[in-house]
């Protein structure tokens, strides 16, 4: 008989079986999610452009870091906010039963 005075951790129990549409949907939500904070930091990058351009007369570097940045960040930005609302509206269904 030992004298251990620290308790042993709980046993680890297996996660039950993962469903793969789910564990789909979730790494397409990260991959929208890391979009959409692409295209911030881009439209970020392109209010900077616009305020280095409005100190400098607005020359040829601040206008095209404010075009690259408005038109990357959109890029991005399009189609992330479409599809993370499919996203959810799938989250929406199955939460509800209510695929049609």
């Amino acid at each position: 008989m030992t004298d251990d005075p620290s308790p042993s951790p709980p046993p680890t129990v297996p996660p039950g079986p993962v469903d793969p549409v789910l564990e789909r949907r979730n790494q397409i939500r990260r991959l929208l999610v890391l979009a959409q904070r692409i295209g911030y930091v881009l439209y970020a990058i392109a209010i900077a452009g616009f305020i280095l351009g409005f100190a400098r007369n607005f020359d040829g570097v601040s206008v095209t870091i404010i075009t690259v940045g408005l038109v990357a960040g959109s890029l991005f930005l399009a189609p992330a906010y479409t599809f993370i609302y499919a996203v959810k509206a799938a989250d929406r269904a199955d939460a509800d039963n209510d695929w049609r």
